[in-house]
């Protein structure tokens, strides 16, 4: 048994037959090549799979496909500018060092865009409090909140 699917994924219309337990995080990666979101736990502790669904940030590993119908879905394969410029964000997350195996960066920098999205002009410990659905094996974190300070600003202007 397959369902239809339809949802804008990065600016794209896409429509996909897909079985009823397929989760957002399957259809981009397995079935779009989206491998950008990455799976880390399957059980939403890690936040390697955020993505943004009608803007706000969503561990894709715990939605299933069928609750996107219709949505707006981006990925972090969508957020850089089709010239190759880099988001705010992730420009931020270069210039401050803010990785370094880099499995974590894609849902790090997802979700930092909708807390700054939500706190304009966040302090450290709003960073360090909203980011906490978020692990990184490899930093200590040092560096991404000041990549996330650093990216709120410039995306303040």
């Amino acid at each position: 048994m397959s369902n239809s699917v339809t949802m804008t994924v990065n600016g794209q219309s896409v429509t996909r037959d897909i079985e009823p337990r397929t989760l957002l995080v399957q259809l981009l990666r397995d079935i779009l090549g989206m491998t950008g979101t990455h799976v880390g736990c399957d059980t939403s502790q890690c936040g390697a799979c955020v993505v943004h669904v009608d803007g706000r940030s969503v561990k894709s590993c715990t939605m299933l496909a069928a609750q996107a119908q219709g949505a707006t879905v981006t990925t972090i394969e969508g957020l850089a500018a089709s010239d190759g410029k880099l988001h705010p964000m992730q420009e931020a997350f270069r210039e401050h060092h803010a990785l370094q195996c880099g499995f974590c960066t894609p849902g790090m920098i997802m979700s930092a865009i909708d807390l700054v999205q939500r706190h304009p002009n966040p302090d450290e410990d709003t960073v360090r409090h909203e980011l906490e659905g978020n692990i990184c094996r490899c930093t200590g974190y040092h560096n991404i909140v000041k990549a996330v300070m650093a990216g709120a600003q410039a995306m303040r202007g």
